[in-house]
């Protein structure tokens, strides 16, 4: 996934309302919309190194969007709207070891009335669900973590994922590491200890969990490498 344009550096002041962030930038402070409703737990120290992508279209009342955080010396991705494509360009570019040569790739597809998962794909007349999961949250030297806040809306999804196995599909969790030089992922029980024991539950039944980082720069953010998943 390749940025339109060249991001713009700039300096945290804060975020909020979820939905906006101040920036210093060029000596002045502009208002930036934040396309993460997350906690985005960890990332928002005042004067940190951001990254903004400049929008020209006349409608959009804020002509600036942030895209990278630099936290602990990591770049991080922290646009949300951007895990499925970049999950779509490594499906189709078959980035994704476990998930290679598929020969179809549907997104955004319903299983029920009630819940959508993020792809559908199709491999020797197998058929498999993917949920995705954008990961930004990290603690511990090299190791990245999810939810950073409580999700009921994950565990949902991984009861559902239990559900799609019974009635003959596949089912996958990828989750999408969006920081630079990870190399363990593990489920941040503490914050969501429901969402541990849905997520072991999940794993019991079935369900594939994979984590994937990203390699990170100014001009694009593309899936790089797999990430060993830590249960403890």
């Amino acid at each position: 996934m390749e940025f339109t344009k060249s991001l713009i550096k700039g300096k945290l002041i804060k975020r909020y309302k979820r939905f906006f962030v101040d920036v210093k930038l060029y000596n002045q402070i502009v208002i930036a919309h934040c396309p993460n409703t997350g906690s985005m737990k960890g990332l928002l120290d005042k004067n940190n190194d951001v990254y903004l992508l400049k929008n020209d279209d006349p409608k959009r009342k804020l002509k600036y969007s942030l895209e990278i955080i630099k936290a602990k010396k990591n770049l991080v991705g922290v646009n949300t709207h951007l895990a499925n494509k970049i999950v779509n360009h490594g499906l189709s570019n078959n980035l994704i070891e476990e998930l290679k040569n598929s020969t179809s790739i549907k997104s955004e597809v319903f299983y029920n009335k009630k819940t959508r998962f993020d792809f559908l794909i199709e491999k020797d007349d197998k058929r498999s669900f993917i949920e995705v999961k954008n990961v930004t949250l990290f603690r511990e030297d090299k190791t990245a973590e999810f939810p950073d806040a409580i999700t009921n809306r994950g565990s949902k999804h991984l009861l559902t994922l239990i559900d799609a196995i019974k009635k003959g599909y596949k089912s996958y969790l990828l989750y999408l590491v969006q920081v630079q030089n990870m190399q363990n992922f593990k489920i941040a029980k503490d914050i969501d200890n429901e969402y541990y024991k849905n997520y072991l539950s999940a794993k019991k039944a079935g369900v594939n969990f994979l984590a994937y980082r990203c390699k990170i720069s100014l001009k694009k953010i593309v899936i790089d490498k797999k990430l060993k998943i830590i249960d403890d």
